[in-house]
């Protein structure tokens, strides 16, 4: 169920939030001073990608 509720948020529109934040999280991570803003940019990616949980068991 979640991997369903997962496909569906992704197609219907934020899959383009999701690539943003991974996107800003990069860039962030180039200077010193960003890497711990460059994380908090990957976990909003990964809560962009998957807001329903991750359907992998580790």
């Amino acid at each position: 169920m979640k991997a369903i509720g997962n496909i569906i948020w992704l197609i219907f529109g934020e899959l383009e939030s999701a690539l943003y934040y991974f996107f800003l999280g990069l860039i962030y991570y180039i200077t010193i001073i960003g890497i711990p803003f460059g994380k908090q940019y990957f976990k909003l990616a990964k809560l962009a990608f998957m807001p329903f949980g991750s359907f992998f068991y580790y």
